[in-house]
Parts: C-alpha cells; structure tokens; sequence
C-alpha cells in the first residue's frame, strides 16, 4: 500500500523525489520540506498507511491511505502538524481508524457524506449559526434554562459574539471548528488581558453550538469542555468615606476635571460628564441597583407621590419584579433627570434617553464609562458602578447601620437568600415584600451616605445607628 519510489530501508531517497518512505520521527517531520513547486509525501512504514504530506509553502498534513472491503484506497486527514498534533498523535489516530476498517467502516466516505450534508445545510458558518441562535432566542424557541431570555442577556450576548467571536470565527465553516480553534481563540484574549470577558465569551461560544447540536446540525459541542482560561476572582472593592466624597462632588461638578494626556507633553483631555449621566451615578450610589436598571428606569415604573420604583420581571436579572422604596433625595435626583426630558417625550418614556435614540434608554456599560473617566480624573483606584451597590451594602450590614443580612439580600434583589426560612415559602406563600424594612433601610443609607458627602450634618443629640453608646 505505501509507495517506495522515494528510498530504500530508513532512507528518504534524494531530496527532488516527490514521494519517499521510511520510518518516520519526529525530527524527520519537523526537518521536512518540499522543493520549489514540488509537493512532498512522506510515507511511514512504521505505521504504514500514515503519510505526511508537506506542500510547496511548507504546510504540513497527515493523512491515511486505508484499503476498504470493496478495494477502494480512499485518503483521510487526520490533522495539521503542529506542537499540539505531532507524529504521536497521528499514528494514534491512525491506528484508531485501522480498527474501524477493520470492522468494516468507511471513515473517509463517512466524512466525505458529512460535508455533502453540510453544504446542503443553510448553516454553514458560525455567523450563520449565531444569527440563527440570536433570532430563536429572541423568539423564544432557544430557552436552555427553560424559560425564556430577558432582552437584556439577548443583547449583551449578541455584543460579545460581535466583538470577541466573530471575527475570529465568523467566517469558518462549522466542520473547521474544533477545540483547539476555540481554546487558541480564548487564550488569546486571556493574553490581551481581556479577564473575565473571556469566560463570558466561551459562555456564549458554547450556547451557540448547544443550539447546534439540539438542532441536529451539528453531532457535538465543540466548546464543551474546555476549562475556564481566565481564573476569576470576586471583586471585593469598597470605597472609603473620603473616596465617596471625592467622587460625590465630582460628580456634581466635574468642571475642571481632565484624564490623563494620551501623549507626553499633551495636555490632558477635558472630562465631561452630563447632567443626568450625573444623576444616574448618583442613584446607583444611593439605590443600590444594578447599572443596568438604573439606567433602564422608565417613567411608568415610577410613583414618585408615594416614593416608589417599581421595576417589572422583564427588566431584572433573576426574573422578578422587584419594588425599590424611593428615599427624599433619590426623588429629588429623579425629579431632576424628568425635566431634563423633553415634554413631548415624558410619557412612557425612558428617565435616562439615549442620545442617538431618544426613545431608547442610554446603554447601561456608558454608566461604568462615566464612573471610570471620574476615577481617573479625580486620581483614585478604578471602581465601578457594581463597586457602589457593594460599598452601600457593606455598610448597611456592618455596625454603622446594623441592617438584617436579609433585609439587604431583599433590597440588592438577591433572591438565594430565604432568610433561613424555605426557599419554596419564600417564592411561592410570603407575599410580603419587606417594603417597610428596605425603605427604612435606604433612607438609613441615604442619610449616612449624605453625611459622609457634606450634604447633610447629623444632629449632635441623634445617634448613629448602630451606634454604640
């Protein structure tokens, strides 16, 4: 079966031979090379069948020459060589693929029905199968945890795949993607130091080909099992009293305020921050809400008369409505942002407009964008929106303020925590929503919080709560 015009014994024969055989090793593979315009096949008569063929621009492939019950001697790749594919490898394969012949299977007409199959698919591609991924999320047809996405996950994920996996990926047939493509994609973001966005975008790479596979076009999940390449670890900033301050008045006033130059010898770029983007860091910081729902808030989830933000199911992370007590100056904040808007926009709409799209609320990642230029402006370590909620939770549950674990678990929209109770009780019998203890524990941070920014002087006969005597 292994041709012998390229040499005798372990010899490769000379070197404008075009076919040779022998023993392969690993040095001879790596040392292999064609001559100009010439391609090379190197046959291995340790493993016979096993050829590696080397092309005039040095590209290495192995491939194996088996002979079927009806005499043909089809070709099947095996694989690039490469440090992760090398002689081992393929003589492994190659022996797996004997034993397959030998029982009577076609490997190389297996393979070659396959890619008839898929090019007569409508989803060739990885854009064709993350468009059509997208669109049954969107539908409602894709609900891998059985119910149906929020608008919000459907829009993070279609960014991701926009930024991190098509224009690695895109483009690739389906059949060409394998686990070394995907891994080598992720390590390479890990190696820009993209963090933790990295696990987020294997997270989507992998809902992409589940949907694959549950729509039969593919047989498995090629981003399966792989480990996580970035180790994340929890974030854990608070800010101090003097960086809330700081952060506060510039807030308030970021007249002034300029980021680093980009070049030496530049002056630095004036920093501007707007009035409601203002605002709504304010609310973030006063609220405890995810950024997203802050900047999400529309003017029919508001009761400003009675102080209450009610933010439906659709809009929040775990799925259920949430009410949110509304302390004297977060209504104030609110009241502010509302004259802001247009008359003609007020009713139905969002309190924090996009600019492009008035009928749209701003995106909530242009929040952390405000709260980073601010940190760096005013020179103190990055923090995040997601880093105020944390520093008012701390608080609320430390000895400044004393509030129930739970209480705070109730106003963040944690919904895990069934105060040591049951958790079916908790989602299905107690339709008490703990407003009194979370409004009296907002306005508990609330007054602490404009303690602590010079807004407001507590008396000298009021003790802090929590406060020992």
């Amino acid at each position: 079966m292994c041709p012998k015009q390229g040499g005798v014994g372990h010899g490769w024969g000379t070197a404008d031979r075009r076919m040779a055989s022998g023993k392969l090793t690993d040095k001879a593979v790596a040392a292999a090379k064609a001559l100009p315009g010439k391609r090379l096949e190197l046959w291995d008569t340790g493993t016979p069948g096993l050829c590696l063929r080397v092309s005039e621009g040095g590209r290495k492939m192995f491939l194996y020459r088996y002979r079927t019950i009806d005499g043909r001697q089809p070709r099947l790749t095996l694989g690039a060589y490469s440090s992760a594919y090398g002689l081992a490898e393929a003589r492994a394969d190659a022996d797996r693929i004997k034993v397959q012949v030998r029982d009577g299977e076609d490997p190389a007409g297996e393979k070659r029905r396959e890619r008839t199959a898929a090019r007569a698919q409508p989803l060739k591609t990885f854009d064709d199968l993350a468009d059509a991924f997208l669109t049954a999320s969107e539908l409602g047809h894709w609900k891998p945890r059985k119910k149906r996405k929020r608008e919000r996950t459907i829009s993070d994920e279609r960014a991701i795949l926009k930024r991190h996996a098509r224009p690695t990926l895109g483009e690739r047939r389906l059949e060409e993607i394998d686990r070394h493509v995907i891994r080598s994609l992720l390590r390479d973001m890990a190696g820009r130091n993209i963090g933790a966005q990295t696990n987020r975008t294997h997270a989507v790479i992998r809902q992409v080909f589940a949907y694959g596979v549950a729509e039969e076009r593919l047989k498995e999940n090629p981003a399966a099992g792989i480990a996580p390449v970035v180790a994340e670890k929890p974030r854990t900033r608070v800010l101090t009293d003097a960086e809330l301050k700081a952060l506060w008045a510039g807030i308030n006033n970021p007249t002034g305020l300029k980021l680093p130059p980009a070049k030496k010898g530049e002056d630095g770029r004036k920093l501007y921050v707007g009035r409601p983007m203002a605002i709504a860091l304010q609310l973030a910081a006063l609220l405890l809400q995810r950024r997203g729902e802050i900047v999400g808030m529309q003017v029919d989830e508001l009761d400003l008369d009675n102080g209450i933000w009610t933010i439906p199911a659709e809009r929040m992370k775990g799925g259920v409505a949430h009410v949110v007590p509304l302390p004297a100056r977060a209504v104030e904040l609110i009241r502010e942002a509302l004259r802001l808007i247009p008359e003609s926009r007020k009713n139905n709409a969002p309190v924090f407009p996009g600019a492009r799209d008035p009928a749209k609320s701003v995106r909530p990642d242009s929040l952390t964008h405000a709260m980073t230029g601010l940190m760096v402006a005013l020179g103190m370590k990055s923090a995040s929106p997601h880093d105020l909620r944390r520093t008012a939770a701390t608080a609320m549950a430390s000895e400044r303020l004393s509030v129930s674990p739970f209480v705070v678990s109730r106003v963040l929209a944690h919904r895990s925590d069934a105060g040591g109770g049951a958790a079916v009780t908790l989602a299905h019998y107690n339709l008490h929503d703990y407003a009194p203890e979370k409004r009296r524990a907002l306005e508990a941070w609330e007054g602490l919080l404009l303690e602590i920014v010079g807004e407001k002087m507590r008396p000298d006969n009021v003790r802090q709560i929590g406060e020992v005597r």
